[in-house]
């Protein structure tokens, strides 16, 4: 079985990403998507919210399973037998850093591959930080976000 693994802080998940979760799970046997979880970090929603709004935007995909994880992502990969790592990239800037991420975990597991697949050009400038900027000022998010992330980010800010 062929299984990838897409980390990401997803705080909050947007369209962008269900973009690349969906996508990917139809090219890999199966996708761990990973949460992952920096102390050093500080989150809009926690661990355990995004979970829940992750696992809902895919429950119709059978080859995806959602975890948390607080460590190296490739050691997760290595603890799970995971090839490779998906980054999703959509601009020049997205690839200057995840290109360098890739170059560091390379060193830190030679067997892990990263792979970098390009949002769908609708969602290019989605930031998880831009969106909840402008649900803080009461901004139309509703083209960036599922129903279901608009409406967590609704009960935050009011």
């Amino acid at each position: 079985m062929f299984k990838v693994v897409y980390p990401g802080s997803f705080d909050p998940p947007t369209n962008g990403h269900l973009d690349i979760m969906r996508r990917a799970a139809r090219l890999f046997d199966a996708m761990d998507i990973v949460i992952a979880v920096n102390p050093n970090k500080e989150y809009f929603f926690s661990a355990e919210e995004r979970f829940e709004m992750i696992k809902k935007l895919v429950e119709d995909l059978g080859n995806v399973n959602v975890v948390i994880w607080q460590g190296l992502v490739v050691d997760y990969a290595k603890k799970t037998g995971a090839k490779v790592i998906l980054r999703g990239v959509r601009a020049l800037a997205d690839f200057d850093y995840e290109f360098e991420l890739s170059m560091l975990n390379k060193a830190l597991n030679p067997e892990v591959e990263t792979i970098f697949l390009t949002t769908d050009q609708k969602y290019f400038v989605l930031r998880s930080s831009s969106i909840r900027e402008l649900a803080a000022f009461h901004g139309d998010i509703s083209g960036m976000v599922p129903d279901i992330v608009a409406e967590a980010l609704r009960k935050k800010f009011e």
